[in-house]
Formats: C-alpha cells, sequence, structure tokens
C-alpha cells in the first residue's frame, strides 16, 4: 500500500469516525400506567427546539419499545401520544459530543387525565390511525376529507370500512356490523343505524375503533364486527375549548363546540353539534319484464331527490376522583333531529313493441325526526395490586320517532283529470336500559382474569295510520292494509369469563360467553272498521359463545395470530316491523316479524410487522353465518310491482384476504394503503327461488398524507370498490375521490380548511337483480361534488403548572426518570 494510499484512508477513517460522532440516538419504552401493560404502536416524535418541527417520527414495537437513531448535535423536545392516553411530553433533550445516548426510560402514559408535563407547539401530524391485530384506532381529527361532513363521511375514510348509498355500514363487504356510541347502542332514530350516522357531525367525534374479531368480554351481537364512535371528551387540565364553523356546497352547514375543566378532583366537560345537510341525488329503477304482464315488458323510473336533515347534538358530563382509586362518572346526551325529504318520480311503462303504455309524475313528500336521551352512570374502583379493577355502569335511554309520507300521483297517459293522494302517519317511541358490572384481576407477572354480567333490555313500539283521498267524497278513506301497530320487547342477559396469559414470546386468550335472549313481539292488524287485533310472537334462544386468541411474537418485530370466536347477529327493529312501505311504485318494501337471528363463526389469521417506516397487518379470515338474513325481491304481481322482504336463507362464506400498511415515506410525505380481496358463495334457497350464487370481489383505498410550506396539510384519497355477488344478482363497481388541504395559524390554535368529496362526481351505486320473469336494474347517485370550508379554534391552557419560573422548569428537565 502506497504513502499517498495510507494517508488517504486515515483521512477517511477520522472524517468517518468525525460524521458517527455527531449523531445521536434516542431510545425508550412506553406502558399503560395503571396496568403496566405495553403500548404498542404508539407515536414518538422528536421536535428541534427553535423551528417546531419534527425531525423523527416512529412507533412503538409490540413490546412498547422504540429507538430514534441518527441524531445530530442540537437541543430537541420529545413528544409520546397515543389516542385515548394524554400526551407526555419531555423537552430540553441535549444530544452533544459528550452525550450520543439518551434513555428515557419507561414511560408510563395515563389514560384521559390531561398533559402531566409543559406542553411545546409543534409542527406535524399525529398518525392518522393506529393498529393493533385486534383493534384499530382511526384519528378522526386527521382526516381533512371529511371535515364539515358527518359520522357518515368519516366512516367511509376507515380502512376496512365501506358505506353505501343509503348510509348503512358493512366492514370486509359483509353487512351486520354493530355500531356503538361511547362503547353503548344508540337510541337515535329508533337506533336505525343510517340516522344514527348522519346526525351526528365530524367535528363531535374524537375517534374510531375498528373490532374486526371481538372477544367474548365484548357483545356477542355483530356478524362482521364492532364499530365503535368515540365522541369528544376532556383530556387535558385546566380549561380548554374548541368551536368549528363549517360551510358547503347545496346549503350544507355544520358547527360544533366544546369546553371542559379538569383539575385533581374534577373534570367537566361538554360538547355541542348542529348539523343542516343536504344531500341532493338521483337514480332509476327499471324493471324488464320477461313474461310481459298485461302487454307490459318494461317499466322505466326515474328519480330526482332532496334530503334536507337538521340535528343538535348535545354531550356534557362529569367525573369525580373521590379518591386516589376511585371515580363516578355522570354523563348524558340529546339529540334531537328532523329531516324532510321531496323525491319527483317519472315513471313509464311500455309494450313489447316499445310503444308507450303509461305515464305519470308523481310526487313523495316526507317529514321525519324526533328526540332522544341518554344518561348514564359510571363507577371505576382500582386497587392495591396493579391491573386490578371493578367497573360497574348503568345506562338509562329514550327515544321517540315521527315520519309522515304524502304522495301525489297524477296520470298522464292515458289522461286523468283525478291525482291519487295518499297520507301515511307513523309515530313510535323506545327505551333501553343497561346494567353492566366487569372485573380484572392479574394473575403472576403475565396473566389475567376478566369476568363480567352485562343486561340489556329495549322496548320499541310503532303505529302507522295510512289513508288516502276518496275523490267522489272528497274525504279521505283508511287503508287498512297500510296500516298497523307493532311493538316489541328485545331482552339480553349475559355472562362472560376471560383468560390471558402469556409465556415468554406465546400467549393466549380464552374466553367464554354465555347469552339468553328473548324477544316477544305483538303485532296490530286493522279491518275494515278499523278494528285491531293482536297476534303476539316470540323468538328466545340460549347460546354460549366462546373465543380463543393464540399470539406467537416471532423476531424483527413480528408477529402471528389465529383467532376465532362465535358471535350472533339480531334483526333490527326495523326488519322485524311488518309495515309496508309502497313510496317506491315499482317496489314496495316490508320487515319479517318471524326473522331468526343469524349465527355466525368466524377464524383470523393475522401477521403484522414493523418496519423503521412503515408497518404491515394482512388477515386471512373466514366467516361462516348460518340462518343468513338477505332482502329479496319478489317476482312482479299482476300490476308489475315487486316486494322487497328480508328472509333467513341457510347460509354463506366470506374468505379472504385483508392487507393494510402505513407507509412514512418522507417527513412530508406518508400514506395508508388498505386492500381487501374476498370470495362470496351464498347457499341457494329454491323455496325463495334463490339459487347458490358466488364470486370474487375485492375494494382498495389509498389515503396520502403530505405537509407544505406554512404549515398546509394536504390529503388525497382513492377508493374504489369492484363487482359483488348477492343473492338474488350482483352491486356493480363504483370508485370515487376525495382531497382536503389545512392551513394552521396563530400559533397552532386556529385552522382553516377547504375539501371536496367525490372530486370527480363518480360515486355511483348500481345493483341489478334478476328473477326467473324479470330483471330490474337500480342506480342512485349524489347530484355533483360535495365542497366545505371549515374554521376552527382552540383555545385554553394545558395544566396548572404553567406558572412555574424559567429556573424550576430547567431544574425538573435534567431529572429524565422523574419527568415520566
Amino acid at each position: 500500500m502506497s504513502r499517498k494510499t495510507s494517508i488517504l484512508l486515515f483521512i477517511v477513517c477520522v472524517m468517518s469516525v468525525k460524521i458517527y460522532g455527531q449523531t445521536g440516538k434516542i431510545t425508550g419504552k412506553i406502558i399503560d400506567a395503571q396496568n403496566s401493560e405495553t403500548i404498542p404502536y404508539a407515536s414518538a416524535q422528536l421536535i428541534d427546539r427553535k423551528s417546531k418541527k419534527v425531525i423523527h417520527f416512529v412507533q412503538t414495537d409490540l413490546d412498547g419499545n422504540f429507538s430514534i437513531q441518527s441524531i445530530k448535535n442540537g437541543v430537541y423536545s420529545f413528544k409520546a401520544s397515543y389516542v385515548g392516553y394524554q400526551t407526555m411530553v419531555r423537552d430540553s433533550i441535549s444530544i452533544n459530543d459528550r452525550v450520543k445516548l439518551v434513555n428515557l426510560g419507561t414511560i408510563k402514559m395515563k389514560p384521559g387525565k390531561g398533559n402531566v408535563l409543559n406542553e411545546v407547539t409543534v409542527t406535524g401530524q399525529k398518525p392518522t390511525m393506529q393498529m393493533g391485530i385486534d383493534k384499530k384506532i382511526f384519528s378522526v381529527d386527521q382526516s381533512l376529507v371529511s371535515e364539515g361532513g358527518s359520522a357518515t363521511d368519516i366512516l367511509a375514510n376507515v380502512p376496512s370500512v365501506q358505506t353505501d348509498m343509503d348510509g348503512n355500514v358493512s366492514l370486509r363487504g359483509s353487512s351486520g356490523v354493530k355500531v356503538l356510541i361511547d362503547g353503548k347502542p344508540s337510541l337515535i332514530a329508533g337506533g336505525e343505524v343510517s340516522q344514527i350516522l348522519e346526525s351526528i357531525p365530524a367535528s363531535s367525534i374524537e375517534s374510531i375503533e375498528v373490532i374486526t374479531n371481538p372477544s367474548a368480554k365484548y357483545d356477542a351481537e355483530g356478524q362482521s364486527g364492532i364499530i365503535n364512535i368515540v365522541l369528544k371528551k376532556n383530556h387535558r387540565l385546566g380549561l380548554n375549548g374548541n368551536l368549528s364553523l363549517s360551510a358547503g356546497s347545496y346549503n350544507n352547514y355544520n358547527g360544533s363546540g366544546s369546553l371542559s375543566f379538569q383539575n385533581k378532583k374534577v373534570n367537566l366537560y361538554t360538547n355541542y353539534g348542529y348539523r343542516n345537510g343536504n344531500r341532493p341525488g338521483g337514480g332509476y329503477n327499471n324493471i324488464q319484464y320477461l313474461t310481459p304482464i298485461n302487454g307490459m315488458a318494461l317499466a322505466t323510473q326515474n328519480t330526482d331527490a332532496d334530503r334536507v336533515f337538521k340535528g343538535h347534538n348535545l354531550k356534557l358530563g362529569v367525573d369525580f376522583y373521590i379518591a386516589d382509586k376511585s371515580t363516578i362518572g355522570i354523563s348524558g346526551g340529546f339529540n334531537n333531529r328532523n329531516g324532510k325529504g321531496n323525491e319527483l318520480l317519472s315513471i313509464a311503462q311500455y309494450t313489447t313493441s316499445n310503444a308507450l303504455q303509461n305515464q305519470s309524475k308523481r310526487s313523495n313528500y316526507g317529514n321525519r325526526g324526533g328526540d332522544s336521551y341518554d344518561l348514564s352512570l359510571d363507577f371505576n374502583q382500582k386497587f392495591a395490586k396493579k391491573g386490578e379493577e371493578l367497573s360497574f355502569n348503568l345506562s338509562w335511554s329514550d327515544g321517540t320517532n315521527k315520519n309522515i309520507q304524502s304522495l301525489n300521483s297524477n296520470k298522464l297517459i292515458p289522461s286523468s283529470t283525478s291525482p291519487y293522494i295518499q297520507n301515511t302517519n307513523r309515530s313510535g317511541g323506545n327505551n333501553n336500559i343497561i346494567v353492566a358490572l366487569d372485573y380484572t384481576k392479574p394473575i403472576g407477572e403475565t396473566g389475567k382474569l376478566e369476568g363480567g354480567y352485562r343486561s340489556q333490555i329495549g322496548e320499541a313500539n310503532s303505529n302507522t295510520y295510512a289513508d288516502s283521498l276518496n275523490n267522489n267524497t272528497a274525504q279521505y278513506d283508511f287503508i287498512n292494509t297500510l296500516s298497523n301497530d307493532f311493538s316489541n320487547k328485545d331482552q339480553v342477559h349475559a355472562i362472560y369469563v376471560n383468560f390471558q396469559f402469556s409465556y415468554k414470546n406465546f400467549g393466549y386468550q380464552i374466553g367464554l360467553r354465555g347469552e339468553s335472549a328473548i324477544l316477544d313481539t305483538r303485532m296490530g292488524a286493522y279491518d275494515l272498521n278499523k278494528n285491531i287485533s293482536y297476534t303476539p310472537g316470540r323468538i328466545a334462544y340460549d347460546r354460549l359463545y366462546p373465543s380463543i386468541f393464540l399470539t406467537q411474537k416471532l423476531k424483527s418485530e413480528q408477529q402471528l395470530q389465529l383467532s376465532y370466536s362465535r358471535r350472533v347477529n339480531r334483526p333490527s327493529r326495523w326488519d322485524t316491523n311488518p309495515f309496508v312501505d309502497v313510496t317506491d311504485p315499482l317496489n314496495h318494501r316490508m320487515g319479517n316479524v318471524n326473522l331468526k337471528p343469524e349465527d355466525v363463526h368466524a377464524f383470523e389469521l393475522s401477521y403484522s410487522k414493523y418496519f423503521k417506516n412503515f408497518s404491515l397487518i394482512s388477515t386471512g379470515y373466514l366467516r361462516r353465518t348460518n340462518d343468513l338474513i338477505q332482502r329479496l325481491r319478489s317476482e312482479p304481481d299482476a300490476n308489475g310491482v315487486t316486494l322487497s322482504k328480508p328472509e333467513n336463507l341457510t347460509s354463506s362464506i366470506n374468505s379472504g384476504l385483508e392487507l393494510i400498511g402505513k407507509f412514512d415515506l418522507s417527513k412530508k410525505w406518508n400514506f395508508t394503503a388498505n386492500v381487501n380481496l374476498y370470495q362470496r358463495h351464498i347457499k341457494g334457497v329454491p323455496s325463495f327461488g334463490v339459487m347458490s350464487n358466488d364470486g370474487f370481489s375485492y375494494n382498495a383505498n389509498l389515503t396520502n398524507n403530505f405537509i407544505l410550506p406554512y404549515q398546509i396539510s394536504l390529503q388525497i384519497r382513492g377508493e374504489y370498490s369492484s363487482r359483488e355477488v348477492t343473492a338474488q344478482g350482483v352491486e356493480k363497481a363504483y370508485y370515487g375521490v376525495d382531497a382536503g388541504a389545512k392551513m394552521d395559524f396563530y400559533n397552532k390554535k386556529a385552522s382553516i380548511s377547504l375539501n371536496v368529496r367525490d372530486v370527480f362526481d363518480t360515486r355511483k351505486w348500481k345493483m341489478q337483480t334478476t328473477g326467473n320473469t324479470s330483471i330490474t336494474d337500480f342506480a342512485w347517485f349524489m347530484r355533483g361534488q360535495m365542497v366545505n370550508l371549515t374554521l376552527s379554534y382552540r383555545f385554553g391552557k394545558n395544566d396548572f403548572s404553567a406558572n412555574k419560573n424559567k429556573k424550576n422548569r430547567q431544574e425538573s428537565q435534567r431529572n429524565d426518570e422523574e419527568m415520566f
């Protein structure tokens, strides 16, 4: 080796040592302060003290550990956060030539009790979604494309979740999802999910929790899983609040505000949301008669509709910290809603030679609304042993509903001077009581035993009265076939036990839930003289719902989990009401009082892998559903009208693979991708004229987040859903793109955002039903893009220690372990 070469190598080695010496490393572990369990996928951020910009962002691994590497010399702030926990901030961490490794030790995060450390203002986003194998938590305030919308718009942007044109929710392509508000069922609109979601402004929601295969600890109801909508609640010490105002196209307006106060003894919180929503849309319903009816071979119906919704949603509560380990909470909610709808229908019927046989115009006017109230009492007692806990909940809710419909039909061909006018008035009420007791006891170092009791009793009633104008007498005549009085009482009493234990890298959880369910119905039918007779009915069953989870941690931040659970999907109150809805003149709808609950067996095999800049969860699943509930369409009657009615089929099998990945490509760009591939097989039922049907389907979505200059955030989301089979046909493919941008100002206390949903006006829901004597094509779509402008402002201080002098703060910041 020459002398020059030796000198050159020496210089390179010296430079390498110098460069290496300029970088440092920060490590630590994040756990739950109450039960000492690790918190996987928590966010760990390193912020430059001067610029307030996020320099490094990582997530904790499966054991709660994090490691931030390649840190240049400087002074930084560290921030740890996770949905449902207080944000922990450590200020003035120094990396220099003498200190290259900083171990922050064990960071204990406390659920929902505010920041115990001094907060710092940072530039950057918290994660859109935090992923675990059994639960995914979606942070609503990071969904820019949903601001100014409702809970329906939020759910449409959550991976694994889909919503249809009517606001109905499905999970991994399957309906029968249990939707909860703050962990409890809601009586808004009598528990009708689409109206519940439409009535809650997006700005009132803290997060969305998705549980695809719940353990025995959870309610067994929900064919494909549980979605829990968590409303905003106070998480900070001191006096804090925020305001949000939105204005959008088609006269859409939202407003919400929250105010909270917390100290060591009490936590007061309230939030209020107002929503004025308008979803103009249209569609068609065309029936081709393979066997002509009275010479008619084709009927077409085009609809133009406006649906206006106004709602008030109020929640308030107080938590009393009566002792160091004892908490009593009282909360209440109120919802008032009023919706109006106006549909204009153009109906035409054609002969086999394509000649126009009949033509008519029809207007449907509807006014629906109601009120609901709920009260909840919670008590939580922790014991001296870490993780031992007793909790009690008593909840009561009550609601009223009304629905007034009026239709006016005019025949154009052949012409008629007398219109047909019909009115339908439906009113009802419902109430619900829940009592729950849960106990958790640690066993050894890694074991835990859970047990509890839960009873839920709900009652509902609905009275429907219909009449039509008699053109000869100018009086309204009672229609007994469209009138009824229906009530039901639904009881579910349950006990459960759940045990989990781990040894080294292997863990298991075994649970068993026993439920006794009773559904009592009373159907009242009117005769021509308005006399009513009642027919009682009862469906009662006792079932055991086992669950088992086996988890194996692998090397290099990998984990496998195999799980099984048995579940049930009980028919909704609306599906069991035999009331006939004739709003659609070509397809009438009614419920089925004889519906049986679905029996569901779900298997999942999940694999997770955590990398430095991205994480991946893949899940293979198989779900067998017995007594499958599907809404079937009958063959046309003598007037060419079909009837849709839910029925119990034999069974279906859904199997598939879901992939969810979070990618942090740079400090300025990250995205979440979700792909769900599945095969559906529905067994035929000849007695209903339903043949076996199966097919492959998939859906995918991609959410991109960008950080731009001037504190501007940009989000672009696209989704695609392929063709999907149903019991009698197919739902056709659709796709859509949403975009939103937000700019923070006034020290990040205020922000302004603009979003556009369905940028290219492509979301059109279409389906085709094929019968023995007819083929029906149906479509529904919104009228154009939805644009929203939102202004938000946050105020208040984070804790009561802000008056400490600078010297004391600096002194306390030197003690790393005491900070957390």
